[in-house]
């Protein structure tokens, strides 16, 4: 049996094993990318799993498709819970914060008492200029704000 690099099935240094088969771009890329699966496609594996007996299948199965059996094991948990909208892609990050009604009705009314306020304000403003120019006297009123 030959020994060294040129033993059948050894790698040389130009990357080319000694049977003659190139080797894989070693590159790795910059930002990994991560897998979706749709619902179609785990329900599909699913049943493929499942019809799996012989020893070595299922192996083969998740090597083929380039899987992890803790996949498997969260899918089939996900399925048998019956909760196919659990099977559906998820959004990552920071989830919607739930507004009660009842704040967005206080909210709504807060800004139409605003906007009557500041007709109300602008209404006085002029009432006084007004009484200014006839030259009628005001009584001056105490602000409830100064108190």
């Amino acid at each position: 049996m030959a020994e060294g690099p040129e033993a059948e099935g050894a790698r040389r240094a130009t990357g080319v094993f000694g049977n003659g088969a190139a080797l894989a771009d070693p590159e790795v890329p910059a930002k990994a990318k991560r897998r979706r699966f749709s619902t179609e496609y785990r329900l599909r594996i699913l049943r493929e799993a499942d019809a799996c007996k012989a020893s070595g299948e299922l192996g083969a199965l998740l090597r083929r498709e380039g899987l992890y059996s803790s996949l498997l094991s969260t899918w089939r948990r996900q399925r048998d819970e019956s909760a196919l909208h659990a099977l559906r892609a998820r959004k990552r990050g920071p989830k919607a914060k739930l507004v009660d009604p009842r704040v967005k009705q206080l909210e709504r009314e807060n800004r139409r008492l605003q906007h009557r306020l500041n007709q109300a304000e602008a209404i006085i403003a002029v009432q006084k200029k007004v009484a200014e120019i006839l030259g009628i006297p005001l009584k001056c009123q105490p602000d409830d704000e100064s108190e």
